[in-house]
């Protein structure tokens, strides 16, 4: 998106009425259902969710250097049925260089964009079923392959259908249009060839920079555990473990409007702007209960005493969404530290007990977990585009910590750390394969620039 194809209108506001004025305008939890999730590399078609450090035409040209916009394209609806109005953005804020001055601020598109009606089909009648274990689906993946080993977790069957697909991603975090991962040039195979054959930042030298393991319960608040936890590694990098914060996953599922609570969300906007702009607080100012707040009006929770860490700057790796490859994660991952990843969820993955993950193909006959994810052109109704959503998946976002490659297969693999305690898997983590985009692993890495 240009600047020059918008009207934008600024209103400058005082920081004290900053939070009251954006409650105000936006008045309902956002869902990305009409919003790019990252920056286009061609920014002439679509707006995309962040618009940083371009010119407003009421601006100076001072503060126009230093002024970055936020706003969520705007949309009518709710999760099962909206429509999108991709020309036009809901009331947003913008700020200078010092997140001390702020604005508000709503865009226009000069040139008309087709409102989109996109429904989802989502099996509803089985979601509040107990969760089950389909011990024959478990057998069926350890007699088909030898990569990695599946076993019944008792723990998943005190959560309900949908309360499994939260845990897994949630139904906000569906991937629309995940990107095959960029081609790799001459000069990115040249420098990861110099990069060690294993690294991982759980034993470099023999030192940890990894926090805990920790358990995201039956709330879709994966893509928060995974920012706080990136955040949570990069400070104790930079600072050579002297900080070893544990931030609050609660601040987030209950304060921020850029979450999507327990129904999932995406960390670009929490690792990235939300960390940015109103920084992160310890555990300790919201202890984690995986609910959100009853009502949107209802207080946020967090102690406002409490000391915020922030990020000075954040992107999807390689500068927008689609530039992510294999190699500009090994190398990003050995330079800067872990990264946070989102990857398709499978039925057969929550049995993982071992190995090197890879999707088998097999479905818990129970209650399969792929649920509405790719969409699926319908034709026009009246002015407007109408799509439905094919059943598909979900995505889970989670943090790369390192690679490596099996010493008797050779099979090359990527090491992460979940969210779901450390009685699962390879003590809270897991291992996937590598270099083959498996489950689209290598397509959206998440890149933050931590302030100690």
């Amino acid at each position: 998106m240009k600047i020059d194809d918008i009207n934008v209108r600024v209103y400058t506001i005082a920081l004290s009425n900053l939070v009251s004025a954006v409650t105000q305008s936006l008045n309902q939890r956002h869902e990305h259902v009409s919003v790019t999730r990252s920056r286009r590399r061609n920014k002439n078609e679509n707006f995309v969710g962040s618009v940083r450090g371009r010119q407003a035409p009421s601006c100076t040209p001072r503060q126009a250097q230093s002024q970055s916009y936020f706003a969520f394209s705007y949309y009518e609806g709710n999760l099962v049925s909206a429509t999108s109005y991709c020309d036009k953005t809901s009331n947003g804020w913008s700020r200078d260089a010092t997140v001390r001055n702020w604005s508000c601020f709503s865009a226009n598109k000069t040139t008309e964009v087709t409102p989109r009606v996109t429904k989802m089909l989502t099996p509803l009648r089985t979601h509040h079923q107990t969760y089950r274990n389909d011990h024959e689906m478990i057998e069926r993946i350890n007699s088909k392959q030898s990569s990695w080993t599946a076993k019944a977790y008792p723990e998943h069957e005190k959560y309900t259908v949908m309360e499994m697909g939260q845990r897994m991603g949630g139904l906000r975090s569906v991937p629309y249009n995940s990107p095959s991962p960029a081609a790799a040039t001459p000069e990115q195979k040249a420098r990861v060839s110099l990069l060690p054959k294993n690294f991982d930042w759980r034993d470099v030298e023999g030192v940890n920079y990894l926090a805990p393991v920790r358990d995201q319960g039956g709330c879709g608040s994966c893509y928060v555990f995974a920012s706080m936890a990136m955040i949570e590694s990069r400070i104790r990098i930079k600072t050579h473990n002297q900080r070893q914060d544990v931030f609050s996953t609660q601040d987030v599922v209950s304060c921020s409007m850029l979450s999507q609570g327990c129904d999932g969300g995406f960390s670009y906007l929490i690792a990235g702007r939300y960390a940015e702009d109103q920084g992160i607080v310890a555990e300790e100012c919201n202890p984690y209960t995986g609910k959100v707040r009853k009502f949107k009006d209802d207080p946020c929770n967090t102690d406002s005493s409490c000391a915020r860490t922030f990020v000075s700057d954040y992107e999807y790796l390689g500068g927008y969404y689609g530039a992510c490859n294999e190699e500009k994660m090994l190398q990003a991952l050995v330079e800067k530290g872990p990264l946070a990843v989102a990857y398709a969820v499978y039925d057969d993955f929550p049995n993982y007990d071992g190995g090197i993950y890879h999707h088998t193909g097999e479905r818990n006959i129970f209650n399969p977990l792929e649920v509405s994810g790719r969409r699926k052109e319908e034709g026009n109704i009246g002015n407007m585009r109408n799509e439905q959503m094919e059943p598909k998946y979900v995505n889970h976002a989670v943090l790369l910590v390192g690679y490596g490659e099996d010493e008797i297969t050779g099979e090359k693999f990527w090491t992460l750390k979940n969210s779901w305690s450390d009685s699962w898997g390879e003590d809270g983590y897991f291992r996937i394969r590598r270099g083959t985009n498996e489950c689209a692993i290598e397509s959206m890495a998440v890149d933050i620039t931590a302030i100690p």
